[in-house]
């Protein structure tokens, strides 16, 4: 079959931006996944390399043939991204913002029948882990809770080296290809001229580049979904998102895909909720997980595998080296093969959880790549960077990224050498020293694969649909959840300036779903719904998958949850502690908040300590509230601006809400109207189940959505 050029563009510059090209100048081609399209320029400079060697592709990696593997040859893609590796010193340029906690790792069911990796075989075996969740986009001073993919990266120390699992949140990333990287993280990072916004995708550069990539559209969905703004770090899942390789002893290969499952289910915030946790404490996560810690509530999930074999993946309507794709958990169940808790906190943030250097490449005998060309890219622009960023070869040596396991070989010197190795041999093989070391047939290898085509910068037909898992991923979700994510596209797209990236990007959403594209259209006054672009590939009707969801995800209960008990002078100390223990039965964790830090005199004369201030404490940091207060205490807060605001974002974040009489008063003065999540505080039982869930049929009554 031939193969076509594919860029992942698939628009022609906009009126605002065009340039009519002059007489006798060249029009510029760009393409689409699949099509080539000619846009007017003739003013541009000619794209080069650092060494002024005209590119006559920067969208696609050198491959041996276009399913092959990426090649060392390819200078342009080293130069590339070694620069962009390079950009920052010392902070990560992307997932700077960081928190990362010591556990274990246990195997419960072994797959020895696929793999020699011991990590995989030895039930019961309990495997050192650190583990670090990170955003994506802001630096490492930023918030922790901006609409942003959240990284997930898992060390194991293993007894045969280590084992890092680089993934993320969501399980498909934004390209196909990773020359495409540098140009992805550009755009979304801060405007090179004004250096904003910090954290955010909300502007023209982003949304510029998205509208010429159709094949990020798949983690649009994903980013502009609730998963975008989770509630905690303990209640994500995490994806390695690349195919991988087990090999057992016979040399057999199976593909494998990574997922981690949180024990505690999906929980995650609305936009205005997330916008104000930021303003409330930047740390949200960060201070959430490390209070869980040191709580003994040791957050756990669950590492599930998809395997599948080349026959298999061969019938799959898409291709799964495609890192824009997910293999739908109907079509591949997951297999439950062990769990990861976390239960220590670094010593020294900077030594441990700054230093820690991750890469792709970190792999085990038994476990091999695939020919992912992201993974490929990845394999070679992690370590780059860390050579750079930890500034040294011997970052290695570094206790936080040191095996646990004995390593040797003949690598020496170089700057920051803290070992001492001894002896005269430093090369291989020798006859001169009988304990240098050797290798060794247990050792890492390859899968047996035979490699055949042309090799060029092509990307294979096989990844040109574009759209089909887009919208598979929205109709796949609740309504609640698509109206999310309707007013997410609304939110972003308003942030950007240029009318013809606006319209592009409603274009694009015309694939994915018509209503939805409608939807934004109305919610930017655009008076006409644009064109849709050509697609590269039939866009397919795909089986909507429950799997994919969050709120379908979520988990009614109060473990891990957080519940906020607001008081004042004079409330009732026994409704206090009636919540309070019905709470912590349920397994939550329960804070007073008070007006004053030091706490209230209650009815009885007693005082409480609180363990926040009203203004400091406000309600988008809990799951739920109770608001326990005297005639005086209501009167008083009435006239507090911070405690209207306490309850009426609890309703208006739809949260139950426990009150007494004291407390209704305090709702109707804020206008809250009295629903089923409202339960009276004496209702201790009606007051925990509706805790446990937010209150989705109020949504229509505190907010127009799209």
């Amino acid at each position: 079959m031939e193969q076509k050029k594919t860029a992942g563009n698939s628009r022609k510059n906009s009126p605002e931006n065009e340039t009519t090209a002059p007489s006798g100048k060249e029009s510029v081609e760009i393409g689409n996944g699949g099509e080539i399209h000619q846009v007017a320029g003739g003013d541009h400079p000619v794209l080069t390399t650092n060494q002024g060697v005209p590119i006559s592709d920067n969208q696609n990696s050198l491959k041996s043939h276009p399913r092959g593997p990426t090649l060392l040859e390819d200078f342009i893609l080293r130069e590339k991204i070694t620069h962009f590796d390079q950009e920052r010193i010392p902070e990560r340029i992307v997932h700077a913002r960081g928190t990362a906690v010591h556990g274990f790792f246990e195997l419960t069911r072994s797959l020895a029948q696929y793999t020699t990796a011991k990590v995989l075989t030895e039930v019961g075996e309990k495997t050192p882990v650190f583990t670090r969740f990170s955003t994506v986009a802001g630096g490492a001073g930023s918030v922790d809770t901006p609409r942003d993919v959240r990284g997930m990266a898992v060390k194991f120390y293993t007894k045969e080296g280590n084992l890092d699992v680089v993934g993320i949140n969501i399980p498909v990333f934004f390209i196909q290809d990773a020359m495409k990287f540098p140009d992805l993280v550009h755009a979304l990072k801060m405007e090179p001229d004004r250096g904003f916004p910090q954290a955010a995708g909300a502007h023209d550069t982003f949304w510029d580049y998205i509208s010429f990539t159709p094949e990020a559209m798949h983690a649009i969905m994903w980013l502009m979904s609730d998963r975008g703004i989770p509630r905690s770090l303990r209640m994500i899942e995490g994806f390695g998102v690349h195919s991988f390789r087990l090999l057992n002893d016979a040399g057999d290969a199976i593909f494998v895909k990574f997922h981690w499952r949180p024990k505690l289910g999906l929980q995650n915030t609305l936009w205005d909720e997330a916008v104000k946790i930021a303003g409330a404490d930047n740390d949200f996560h960060r201070r959430e997980m490390f209070e869980s810690i040191e709580a003994g509530k040791f957050p756990e999930w669950e590492l599930s595998v998809q395997l599948f074999t080349e026959e298999e993946a061969n019938k799959f309507p898409f291709d799964h080296l495609d890192p824009t794709k997910l293999i739908p958990e109907e079509m591949v169940p997951l297999q439950i093969i062990g769990r990861m808790v976390l239960d220590r906190w670094p010593d020294n943030f900077f030594a441990e959880t700054e230093q820690v250097a991750f890469c792709p490449a970190n792999l085990v005998p038994g476990i091999d790549f695939s020919n992912d060309p992201l993974l490929q890219g990845r394999s070679f622009s992690y370590l780059d960077t860390q050579l750079l960023r930890l500034g040294s070869p011997n970052f290695h040596q570094i206790p936080i990224n040191a095996p646990k396991c004995p390593f040797a070989n003949n690598q020496r010197d170089a700057h920051m050498q803290m070992l001492q190795p001894k002896g005269r041999v430093a090369y291989e093989p020798n006859s001169l020293a009988s304990d240098s070391p050797r290798e060794t047939p247990r050792g890492f290898r390859s899968a047996r694969v035979s490699e055949s085509g042309e090799k060029g910068r092509i990307r294979p037909e096989s990844f040109a649909d574009h759209y089909s898992q887009a919208r598979q991923f929205y109709l796949s979700q609740t309504e609640y959840e698509q109206a999310h994510m309707a007013s997410a596209l609304v939110f972003e797209l308003s942030k950007v300036d240029h009318l013809h990236v606006r319209q592009a990007m409603v274009g694009h959403l015309r694939h994915v779903d018509e209503d939805l594209a409608k939807r934004v259209a109305d919610g930017l006054a655009l008076d006409e719904l644009p064109d849709a672009p050509p697609p590269a590939a039939p866009v397919q009707n795909l089986e909507t998958s429950a799997s994919l969801q969050t709120i379908g995800k979520m988990k009614e209960t109060l473990e891990g949850r957080a519940i906020g008990i607001l008081i004042a002078e004079g409330s009732d100390g026994a409704a206090i502690s009636a919540v309070k223990k019905a709470a912590t039965g349920a397994g939550a964790s329960v804070k007073i908040v008070a007006p004053k830090v030091g706490g209230a005199k209650l009815a009885d004369g007693s005082k409480l300590e609180a363990d926040g201030q009203l203004a400091g404490t406000p309600s988008v940091i809990f799951d739920a509230v109770a608001v326990v207060l005297s005639g005086a205490g209501a009167k008083s807060l009435s006239q507090e601006a911070a405690a209207i605001d306490f309850v009426r974002d609890a309703y208006g974040h739809l949260k139950a809400i426990a009150v007494d009489d004291g407390g209704q008063a305090l709702l109707q003065k804020g206008g809250i109207v009295k629903d089923a999540g409202v339960v009276d505080v004496k209702d201790i039982d009606g007051f925990i189940t509706a805790a446990k869930t937010r209150q989705w049929d109020r949504e229509k009554l505190v907010r127009t959505l799209p």
